[in-house]
């Protein structure tokens, strides 16, 4: 089983990311399965995933905006999104959105080309899980949580920027 880190603690990964699919079948294949689909899989087959057994989470592509998922937005134990590039910082500001303006209390889940460099800087953003890219060591990764002990601007983690804590 693939393992992430969740709330600072590696574990074993009980959803399955549908990266490919481009219809149903794969829901008679895999029944049962927590899965983690594309938006747009999402949104066409909306009535099908309704009568899945597994639960349904979903993620957003990096050009993709939190404002797409609309009113159900509450109803998803989980929104993954993607990093298809380490220099692609545009999930961190889907993040800041999701709990920030939206209120989001789900996990909120980095997957993609996600490195060790950037941990820190997503928990600060709101990120809660991180599916590492393979070539990641979790528990060295699990020390990027400590690298710097606060930050200057105000964030997610922290909402009083650090002038107005002193």
């Amino acid at each position: 089983m693939q393992k992430l880190i969740k709330d600072g603690v590696v574990m074993d990964d009980r959803w399955t990311i549908l990266k490919d699919a481009t219809g149903t079948d794969v829901l008679q294949v895999i029944p049962g399965k927590n899965l983690i689909v594309p938006l747009q899989y999402w949104k066409t087959y909306d009535q099908e995933l309704a009568d899945y057994a597994g639960e349904i989470a979903i993620w957003l592509d990096s050009h993709e905006t939190v404002s797409e998922i609309g009113e159900k937005l509450h109803e998803l134990p989980l929104v993954a999104l993607n990093f298809p590039v380490f220099a692609d910082g545009r999930s961190y500001t889907n993040a800041r959105e999701l709990r920030e303006h939206l209120k989001y209390s789900g996990e909120i889940r980095a997957i993609g080309d996600v490195l060790r460099d950037q941990l820190y800087y997503m928990s600060r953003c709101g990120f809660d899980a991180y599916n590492l890219r393979h070539d990641q060591d979790l528990d060295a990764c699990l020390q990027a949580f400590g690298d710097f002990k606060t930050g200057y601007q105000a964030s997610i983690a922290e909402p009083t920027p650090l002038f107005r804590r002193r």
